[in-house]
């Protein structure tokens, strides 16, 4: 036997392995990064009502506006207002993506996903007082990289109660995919909400400088955005 017809079949083995290796790549790049909270029970949909627009007092060009004189405050009955109670079931909100409203019981950990997620979970954490930013599954991937590092900027939210402040550790952020949006980007919290179509639009940052984790906004102030078993509240990408 020569050189050559002993080096063919090492080579070809060598080749194959590096296909091999490739479609093994190839295929970890699509599992997903994060870990979906799990699925709400499938019960009968509660449908929310359309609550009362109202001005937004907050000076961003474009924000949209809910009443919620009700909540945050003393949960006295206003008429119009964004709705706040436990859901344990589904509930078709009136806006897409959601704004605060009826929620599911159990919040989602808040942080970076890369798949859609329970929406009443989501939504629970709006009145915990952090923001939500989702965009189209079809964004492109360089926006999407964009809003993962515009995360990864925001400190970690201080709460001052009674004069006396505490580091959470926390961003208060939720960030995902979501389909059927009105605009390339949407980011919301409890009864505001803008949308976008760049993540590079300045008014992304005033919107999280405004209204995550504020007293004045956020229904619940101080409560964790984490906590949640991941099986019931998801594992992000980063928090």
């Amino acid at each position: 036997m020569n050189q050559a017809s002993f080096a063919g079949p090492a080579a070809a083995a060598f080749l194959a392995g590096l296909v091999i290796a490739g479609v093994a790549v190839a295929a970890e790049s699509d599992v997903p990064r994060s870990l979906a909270p799990a699925p709400i029970p499938t019960k009968p949909v509660k449908v929310e009502p359309q609550p009362n627009v109202v001005p937004d007092d907050s000076g961003i060009p474009g924000v949209m506006a809910w009443e919620s004189r009700n909540w945050p405050g003393n949960r006295q009955w206003f008429p119009g207002h964004v709705p706040f109670e436990h859901h344990n079931g589904p509930v078709r909100y009136w806006v897409t993506p959601p704004s605060g409203g009826d929620h599911y019981p159990l919040w989602a950990n808040c942080g970076v996903y890369d798949q859609p997620i329970p929406t009443e979970k989501g939504v629970h954490t709006h009145e915990h007082g952090s923001v939500w930013i989702t965009y189209r599954p079809d964004l492109p991937h360089k926006d999407v990289r964009k809003l993962e590092d515009f995360v990864r900027r925001q400190p970690m939210v201080v709460v001052t109660t009674k004069g006396v402040s505490r580091q959470t550790n926390e961003r208060y952020i939720l960030m995902s995919p979501f389909p059927g949006l009105p605009s390339p980007i949407v980011i919301s919290s409890w009864a505001h909400q803008l949308r976008l179509d760049s993540p590079d639009d300045p008014r992304l940052q005033r919107y999280v400088d405004t209204f995550r984790v504020n007293p004045k906004y956020s229904p619940e102030y101080g409560p964790t955005c984490e906590g949640q078993p991941e099986p019931i509240g998801g594992r992000p990408v980063f928090k």
